[in-house]
């Protein structure tokens, strides 16, 4: 049974419970999740009602704006209106960065507007990144303001938090089939959003099946070298040479795809030699997990399993050595790489 435990609202949740009547007199969104942070960005500006036209907005890009015009309108009342809401963008001044766009002197004059603000003034900074919050200046806005942070999220917040989006896209999946999304997004929020949006194209509403998940979402490189590696083991070689082919064609590296190659049949083998010793999928997951240092996913070991069902101990150890091996040749110049990638697969084949 899925343990429940108190889970802190996503800044992208607590954005959509934001409207511009309910607005404070600062907000500051930041995030070191990129593709997180841009989505909550547009979520909020969307929540906001914001419009370049309306004379009750302000948008200043901080990497190129005039201070003098920013304090400015920080300063001034608003046109016909009781307040109006002043946007500083990509102020990365105020994040570890280490982008420098605004003078010393700017900054402290920022900063003094902190100390006193405007009344009818609503501020929104908005930092790609993370806040360095070592500046007395950074202090002031958490101290303040409602600080808004898209930072990398746990396995477990991206499950919850894109089960809500699939239901109300109107989107059905079974668990495993939904474990198999995650698993395919790398449980990266960013890549999560994309790959929905794929499947809302494909497919409006309903019921989700894994074969729509592999019609309707892009093929990554992982996935090409994992149909490349299903082709070498059952002995296609035409077809791997013309994956191969089309992989260096869209300018793929030997050895990126050796890399991915390895990580896969390392996992072939560590999940089958702790099979060997007797323990259980849940008890794999734990080895590996402690051997690791991190939390691996049980979907990753049921999936390496299934996908290494039929391969002995024996040969995975021989393709493990013969990757780094070849991987070694590859990074010390010993032969041209295409030749060594290509032997290496041969080689791959005929040990079965």
């Amino acid at each position: 049974m899925q343990k429940w435990y108190n889970r802190p609202m996503l800044a992208i949740e607590e954005i959509q419970q934001l409207e511009r009547k309910n607005l404070g007199q600062l907000t500051i969104l930041s995030g070191e999740d990129i593709g997180q942070y841009q989505t909550a960005k547009e979520a909020l500006l969307q929540q906001i009602g914001f419009d370049a036209a309306d004379l009750g907005f302000a948008y200043f890009d901080m990497s190129e704006a005039d201070y003098a015009q920013v304090d400015l309108d920080l300063v001034s009342l608003p046109f016909f209106a009781d307040e109006k809401i002043v946007i500083l963008d990509y102020f990365s001044d105020l994040s570890t960065d280490k982008k420098r766009y605004l003078t010393d002197d700017e900054l402290k004059q920022f900063e003094d507007y902190l100390t006193q603000p405007n009344e009818t003034t609503r501020l929104i900074v908005l930092v790609p990144g993370k806040l360095d919050s070592k500046r007395r200046l950074v202090k002031l806005l958490k101290r303040d303001g409602l600080n808004l942070e898209a930072n990398q999220l746990k396995e477990a917040d991206i499950r919850h938090y894109f089960k809500k989006v699939l239901a109300e896209t109107g989107l059905k999946m079974a668990e495993e089939v939904y474990e198999q999304l995650l698993v395919k997004s790398s449980f990266d929020f960013s890549e999560m959003t994309k790959n929905i949006a794929f499947l809302k194209a494909y497919k409006a509403s309903g019921q989700v099946e894994a074969q729509d998940i592999d019609v309707a979402i892009p093929k990554t490189l992982q996935d090409n070298v994992f149909d490349l590696s299903k082709l070498v083991l059952s002995g296609k070689t035409d077809a791997a040479q013309q994956l191969v082919h089309d992989l260096r064609l869209q300018g793929e590296d030997e050895i990126k795809l050796i890399a991915i190659l390895l990580t896969q049949f390392r996992m072939f083998l560590q999940v089958n030699i702790l099979k060997e010793e007797g323990r259980s999928e849940s008890q794999i997951v734990a080895d590996l997990s402690d051997y690791l240092g991190r939390k691996v996913n049980p979907y990753q070991v049921k999936f390496a399993l299934r996908d290494s069902r039929g391969l002995t101990l024996s040969y995975l150890k021989k393709v493990v050595s013969l990757l780094i091996e070849c991987d070694y040749q590859i990074k010390t110049g010993r032969m041209d790489k295409d030749y060594l990638f290509d032997i290496a697969l041969l080689k791959m084949s005929s040990l079965r």
